[in-house]
């Protein structure tokens, strides 16, 4: 997916606007998505807001000046570029609700405001862990890592029993339980949130008990029946995330028309289902899920199209961290050693108003968050 060019824009906005704003019936039946760009930070977005050229994404620090309209299906879709003066001038209720949703502040997520971005230190409670070579399988290794990543600046702790990376096996229940309880009976009452990574309601159900905030779920609350149920009957805010396939063939050439698009829809649909089941809106996150079912490719799509995402109308959580596509672009096959390349797709996420990022290594990307933020003038020092 290119980003318009702007003798394009200049060329063809008109036109563009007249059929998408005047189109019959059937045309005004084709779904819209609206993924923004022209983004400005600092004094330079302040005054185009001010001027009205621009508006804050998701209540700011970031703006977007401009937005690619896509119109149709996966694969069959139509794209423009309009400009914000342009957009904001429509009477077409579909752009006006699509500008809703990208505009409009996030509400707190568990007693969290996202009045700064918001970093999740990862705990895996595995002996096949890819990310940590199963360094941290014993609680109390666990419980000292998660000690260690709340002093660094970790927000929430996300702890995790069983491995979904590619080409992994499902554990027990009781062997999943076993491996997290502990942990988590550790970790209570640090000066964090503690999330519970796992896709069996029983496992959600009992960390809830135990004192867990939150549930970060990678086949957002499919895999399990009764994963939505023990969500709304214990209150627990949820983190969906989108994945293509079971772990262990996820990665076996998966296929998609336009993946920005398929993964919006997936996400839309689960947040809709959960919200109708009784999870409000204010209680979900949304992950497009980078790694799970797609190429190095497709996760380079979704880097650039983070934005999009804001239409969901929920805040967005990035989990690139020592993903396999780093590697193979870095050439690196030691996921210990891909800090770098994890913070740099960390940066182009908050560059992109995204307001959570599930990482391991907490104290270099905070340091790389702050000096960005720094730099862009969203925070005065």
């Amino acid at each position: 997916m290119e980003l318009c060019r702007s003798h394009w824009y200049h060329v063809h906005a008109a036109s563009f606007a007249a059929f998408l704003f005047n189109s019959g019936e059937q045309k005004m039946a084709e779904k819209i998505y609206l993924r923004p760009l022209g983004f400005l930070y600092g004094e330079s977005a302040t005054e185009a807001v001010a001027a009205g050229q621009a508006r804050w994404l998701t209540g700011g620090p970031v703006a977007f000046s401009m937005a690619e309209i896509i119109e149709g299906t996966p694969g069959r879709a139509k794209r423009t570029c309009l400009a914000m003066s342009t957009l904001s001038a429509s009477s077409e209720s579909r752009i006006q609700r699509w500008l809703s949703q990208l505009t409009e502040k996030r509400a707190a997520f568990c007693g969290m405001a996202f009045d700064r971005p918001r970093l999740m230190g990862i705990i895996n409670v595995t002996p096949d862990s890819f990310s940590d070579r199963g360094n941290l399988h014993d609680a109390p290794a666990s419980v000292a890592h998660a000690m260690r990543l709340v002093r660094e600046g970790a927000d929430i702790i996300d702890i995790g029993g069983e491995s979904t990376r590619p080409g992994s096996d499902p554990v027990s229940l009781d062997q999943e339980l076993k491996r997290v309880l502990p942990v988590v009976e550790g970790v209570l009452g640090v000066d964090a949130l503690t999330s519970i990574d796992t896709r069996k309601s029983e496992v959600m159900r009992q960390a809830g008990v135990a004192g867990v905030d939150i549930i970060n779920d990678v086949s957002a609350l499919t895999y399990d029946g009764d994963s939505v149920t023990v969500a709304v009957t214990r209150k627990m805010p949820v983190i969906l995330m989108h994945a293509k396939g079971d772990p262990k063939l996820m990665q076996d050439d998966p296929a998609y028309d336009d993946v920005c698009l398929e993964v919006f829809d997936y996400l839309e649909e689960r947040i809709a289902t959960c919200m109708a089941a009784g999870v409000p809106r204010a209680n979900i996150v949304a992950d497009p899920g980078i790694g799970f079912g797609k190429t190095v490719n497709h996760n380079l799509e979704l880097l650039r199209c983070l934005a999009l995402f804001h239409g969901l109308g929920v805040p967005i959580l990035l989990g690139a961290s020592r993903k396999r596509f780093i590697g193979a672009l870095a050439g690196e096959p030691d996921p210990m050693k891909r800090g770098p390349g994890s913070v740099s797709a960390a940066l182009l996420g908050l560059s992109q108003g995204v307001q959570m990022f599930r990482v391991h290594d907490v104290a270099k990307t905070r340091q790389a968050v702050a000096i960005w933020q720094s730099a862009m003038g969203s925070t005065e020092l």
